[in-house]
């Protein structure tokens, strides 16, 4: 018989689902847009029970900051919120994440636009205050996200 293992199973020995891995890599790269897709692909294929809304919380969070960067302030914000709700109901570490560390990061980082914030709109996230995704206990070893990546042609 085939087990199925969550994803939050194999986060006990480091053994991460490599797409999990895959999009935290491209977000520390800062390729936003590209760590959404990865995420996405395993929040669409596999990604059931509990750990579905916490993938969900991260590719929001992705998003957010790709609007943030391109200044869609309001998609910006919206997503910020959102996914901050999605990860509100998970504990101090999840999947090896340590969400609060996370969201004080996110929220720094969103700060200058988050209401009722005034500014211009030549503002774009401070390249000092972005967040970075550090796990704990490390994986075993990072996959290379091109894989994860499809061609629009494809």
């Amino acid at each position: 018989m085939l087990q199925v293992r969550t994803i939050h199973q194999m986060e006990t020995s480091a053994n991460y689902e490599p797409r999990y891995l895959g999009g935290i890599v491209l977000f520390n790269r800062r390729d936003y847009f590209e760590a959404h897709e990865v995420w996405e692909s395993l929040w669409l294929d596999s990604c059931v029970g509990d750990d579905r809304r916490f993938v969900q919380g991260l590719i929001q969070s992705a998003v957010g900051l790709y609007h943030f960067g391109n200044r869609n302030y309001s998609g910006a914000n919206k997503l910020y919120k959102s996914a901050r709700a999605y990860m509100e109901r998970y504990p101090p570490v999840h999947l090896g994440l340590d969400v609060q560390k996370f969201w004080s990061d996110m929220e720094r980082c969103f700060l200058p636009i988050l209401p009722p914030a005034t500014f211009e709109n030549t503002l774009t996230p401070n390249p000092a205050l972005l967040p970075m995704i550090q796990l704990c206990p490390d994986p075993k070893e990072w996959p290379d996200p091109a894989a994860f990546l499809h061609d629009e042609d494809d």
